[in-house]
C-alpha cells in the first residue's frame, strides 16, 4: 500500500458519508525502518482525535494500515478527554476484530504427482505452510501451491526425497509482497 492509496481510501469513506460531521483518519504505511505516518483530526479539536488514533495504531505494531472513523455529532459534547478516550477506544475495538496478515515474498509452484502421493503432498504442503491453490486431476495430479520463498528450498528437498528424486516443484511465479493470513 502507498500513501496515495491510503489517501484515496480516506477520500472514498468521506464521499460515502458526506453528511457526517467528522472523518478522523490515520495511516501507517510500511513497517520497520521505512514507515510513513499521517493523522488528521477531521474537524475535532486539535490533538483530540487523530493523535490518539495514531498512538493506538503505532502501539499495535502493524504496518500498511488505514483507519477512518466517521462520526455524526449527536448533540452531546464529550470534551477533550472524552474525545481522546472515544477515538482511542474505537480503534482498539477495530484492532481486536481485524484479520491479520503478513507480507512475504512467495513462489507459486507446480508439481505433477501420481495419485498415490496426493495425501502425502497435502501433508507436506501443510508442514511447509504452503497454500494449495489448485489441483487438476488427469492421468496424474497437477498441484499448484504458494509458499514463502524462504521455505521453498526445504519444500523442494522434501518433495525430492518423497519421490526418490523423480519429482520436483517448478516455480511458476514469484510475488515479492503476498499477504498471507496469520
Amino acid at each position: 500500500m502507498s500513501p496515495d492509496e491510503a489517501k484515496a481510501l480516506i477520500s472514498q469513506v468521506r464521499a460515502e458519508f458526506p453528511d457526517a460531521t467528522h472523518h478522523v483518519s490515520a495511516f501507517i504505511i510500511g513497517h520497520g525502518n521505512s514507515v510513513i505516518t499521517h493523522c488528521h483530526d477531521g474537524g475535532e479539536p486539535a490533538g483530540t482525535a487523530g493523535r490518539p488514533v495514531m498512538a493506538v495504531l503505532q502501539g499495535s505494531g502493524l504496518g500498511d494500515v488505514v483507519v477512518v472513523i466517521t462520526r455524526y455529532f449527536g448533540g452531546t459534547k464529550l470534551g477533550t478527554g472524552g474525545l481522546v478516550r472515544a477515538y482511542g477506544n474505537a480503534v482498539r475495538g477495530v484492532l481486536v476484530t481485524m484479520p491479520r496478515a503478513r507480507k512475504v515474498a512467495t513462489h507459486t509452484v507446480r508439481l505433477i504427482i501420481p495419485y498415490a502421493g496426493f495425501e502425502r503432498i497435502k501433508r507436506l504442503a501443510a508442514t511447509h505452510h504452503a497454500q494449495l491453490v489448485d489441483q487438476q486431476f488427469g492421468a496424474e495430479i497437477t498441484v499448484t501451491a504458494r509458499l514463502a520463498v524462504d521455505a521453498f528450498e526445504a519444500f523442494q528437498n522434501a518433495v525430492s526425497e518423497m519421490f526418490n528424486g523423480a519429482r520436483q516443484a517448478e516455480i511458476l511465479a514469484t510475488d515479492p509482497a503476498t499477504l498471507l493470513p496469520l
